[in-house]
């Protein structure tokens, strides 16, 4: 048989119907952990990307005073 034929062909894909009832399920749960691992992810991304910038900034005292001094420029013509 050929590829266009073997995707086309429900029946040699497998059986699905045991997936149903306990696959809604898993789901869920698979949604909950993936949720609470990608918050991991990023609090750790997030930690490393502030020691990184503050590792920056004693590195570079100028760029990192120049930056401070944008900053607050900025804030000070900011209209609400």
């Amino acid at each position: 048989m050929a590829d266009g034929e073997l995707r086309r062909d429900p029946a040699s894909r497998g059986p699905r119907e045991g997936r149903d009832a306990e696959g809604a399920a898993s789901d869920v749960e698979d949604a909950q952990e993936s949720d609470a691992a990608r918050r991991r992810r990023r609090a750790q991304f997030l930690r490393e990307l502030h020691e990184a910038k503050q590792l920056r900034d004693r590195v570079q005292p100028r760029r990192a005073r120049a930056a401070r001094m944008r900053q607050q420029m900025r804030m000070r013509t900011f209209r609400w």
